[in-house]
């Protein structure tokens, strides 16, 4: 398994198809340096084509899940950006910023389900990151901002894109025009987290049943599910009904559905191949 700088993969146990990624640069509460947006697709990558993993449950080692962008990385980009021609200095930073938003993507690009448990700050880059994530809990004590307009940008990594299908359009706005900091249970009302536990300690017991559940299912099912749901966000009804009566075409008659079938009703816990 490759060894990264700014993230860690850590397998739940042997017999388990549940794999943690964390955000490991707790001395910086997680911040994202630019290392960050190469690694993480590496990673996810490695996690989606490996067939012992079904779930993959992303959290942040130390006090913080991910306090944004490292200041310094957005120096640096400003700099590396800079040319005497503005055209070409705006065609380079067009060109970091759509490779950085590529590296966020790379969560809904990947066919397993990513499961967020955030604890303390999830500020800036943070929303990003489990925005695009496909289900999210937190600690009662974690905090959020949308906070890229009090460093006088504007979101461009997903948030402003994906924010609104989550929480609704004007709760999007107001919390991306304020960038005002709200807690683990407004993140609840608004519907940014599904759930909300008392403590660290106990989002961890949480998320792994939450996690190995799903990983108990079929995984045709599992990544069917969340790849029609992706896709159907930018799709109408009748489209999206097509979408998914093509891929049942394909995937509908398994293994998957007669084990699923036999193990009801032979009242028992049905077994699935990997995928």
């Amino acid at each position: 398994m490759e060894k990264y700088e700014t993230i860690e993969i850590v397998p739940e146990n042997p017999n388990s198809r549940v794999f943690y990624l964390y955000l490991n640069r707790p001395s910086v509460r997680n911040a994202l340096a630019l290392q960050w947006f190469n690694e993480f697709p590496k990673a996810l990558s490695f996690l989606d084509q490996n067939p012992d993993v079904g779930v993959i449950v992303l959290a942040g080692y130390g006090d913080h899940f991910c306090a944004g962008i490292d200041l310094k990385s957005l120096t640096s980009i400003s700099e590396q950006s800079q040319s005497s021609d503005r055209g070409r200095s705006g065609e380079r930073l067009r060109r970091q910023i759509k490779f950085m938003q590529d590296a966020i993507t790379a969560i809904e690009r990947c066919r397993k389900p990513v499961i967020a448990g955030i604890h303390g700050a999830c500020i800036g880059g943070g929303i990003d990151i489990i925005t695009a994530c496909d289900i999210r809990v937190c600690t009662k004590d974690a905090f959020f901002s949308v906070k890229e307009v009090d460093l006088g940008i504007t979101a461009d990594l997903g948030t402003l894109q994906r924010l609104p299908g989550i929480v609704g359009y004007g709760n999007a706005m107001e919390l991306a025009l304020t960038g005002r900091r709200f807690s683990g249970s407004d993140a609840k009302e608004l519907g940014l987290v599904s759930m909300v536990f008392g403590s660290k300690r106990e989002m961890e017991v949480g998320l792994k049943t939450v996690a190995e559940g799903i990983a108990a299912k079929s995984p045709l099912a599992v990544t069917g599910t969340k790849a029609v749901l992706v896709r159907s966000r930018d799709l109408n009804l009748d489209q999206g009904l097509d979408y998914v009566a093509t891929w049942n075409s394909a995937m509908l008659l398994s293994e998957d559905l007669t084990e699923s079938v036999a193990a009801q009703l032979g009242k028992r816990k049905p077994v699935f191949s990997k995928l």
